[in-house]
């Protein structure tokens, strides 16, 4: 191949990326519905970075493994600041 530049593949996206809002909120369901205090867990998971504190259901622990920890806090942070 003559042609140097990386290539970005694509083909395992899909079709829709979700906002770091619409993880925090499915993770947050996901946890609700399992009866775990959703807020609790994902502090822990916040400050540890331990996927144990995430519930798998609903594909949770999938989608909260995604989003870096720092991209949550500021997420926080913005809707808490009204930012």
């Amino acid at each position: 191949m003559d042609n140097k530049n990386t290539i970005m593949f694509t083909g395992t996206q899909t079709a829709e990326m979700k906002s770091t809002k619409d993880v925090l909120n499915d993770v947050y369901q996901a946890l609700d519905e399992k009866g775990y205090n959703a807020i609790d867990q994902m502090v822990g998971y916040i400050l540890s970075g331990d996927p144990s504190y995430i519930t798998s259901h609903n594909n949770a622990r999938n989608l909260i493994r995604h989003i870096e920890r720092d991209d949550m806090v500021e997420e926080l942070l913005r809707n808490f600041l009204n930012k």
